[in-house]
């Protein structure tokens, strides 16, 4: 049995309560992209942050979720000036909230058409619960973009969301495409391994007591719980999954989601 804490939401269905490791994904993207940033890093020479009390060097999160909520909150209060492209929303209030600063638009072509250009990091944070992430950033964006942006891939995890990315790793984490250093690492968090197991730790610790105690009936009796569960009794219960993997014929839904 695999569970997928990720899909778990609060009751007011606000940012997911277990999203650790997108969490510290997130927050990790703005101090990533300022060290390739420097140009002896392959640069534009831009610095994310306030200086005698001017903001410079464009953020461009793509994704209101919880990366992209941790990315924005961390590079505004860096400094920057921040615009996030989302499709909820009635998220807006909550990214106001983590930063007065931070603008928030629809997600469209035409927004990511009009701010690439100026864009000096790009965040991509698109995420299908489950399934590959869908490829929204084009190479004729990437083109768009100034030499020496940097653009960070979040979502490489599940297949990435810009048309250019693959995955690298810690040891090798960037490559230059159309003058835009990638930044693909997959498993991110990775590079905190400290704070990443106390965090995981503190999240899922209370549901893993819950399965200790109860079994997989402690599961399927929450639906939210429930919702989370991935593989059951030899059958794919998350048809996303089951669909990204060429496995729909060993879907079963569960009767308590």
């Amino acid at each position: 049995t695999a569970i997928a804490y990720e899909t778990i939401e609060d009751a007011a269905g606000r940012f997911p309560l277990l999203q650790p490791m997108s969490a510290i994904a997130g927050a990790m993207t703005p101090t990533i992209g300022n060290y390739y940033l420097q140009k002896p890093h392959g640069g534009r020479g831009t610095l994310l942050a306030e200086v005698l009390e001017r903001r410079n060097g464009q953020v461009l999160v793509l994704g209101d979720g919880t990366v992209g909520w941790h990315a924005a909150r961390v590079a505004a209060g860096m400094g920057a000036n921040v615009i996030v492209l989302g499709l909820r929303p009635e998220r807006a209030a909550e990214f106001r909230r983590a930063g007065a600063d931070i603008r928030f638009e629809h997600a469209s072509a035409d927004a990511l058409e009009k701010h690439l250009p100026e864009t000096d990091l790009l965040i991509g944070a698109v995420l299908n619960p489950g399934a590959r992430a869908p490829k929204v950033v084009t190479a004729d964006m990437v083109r768009s973009m100034p030499d020496g942006a940097v653009l960070i891939d979040v979502s490489i995890d599940q297949g990435g969301c810009i048309a250019t990315s693959r995955p690298t790793t810690h040891s090798e984490p960037v490559f230059v495409a159309h003058g835009v250093v990638h930044y693909c690492v997959t498993n991110m968090p990775g590079a905190y391994p400290r704070t990443s197991t106390h965090v995981l730790t503190a999240a899922t610790l209370p549901y893993i007591l819950r399965i200790a105690d109860g079994g997989v009936d402690a599961v399927l009796a929450d639906r939210r719980f429930a919702a989370g569960l991935q593989t059951h009794e030899g059958f794919v219960t998350y048809r996303a999954v089951a669909e990204s993997l060429g496995l729909e014929e060993r879907f079963r839904s569960l009767p308590a989601v």
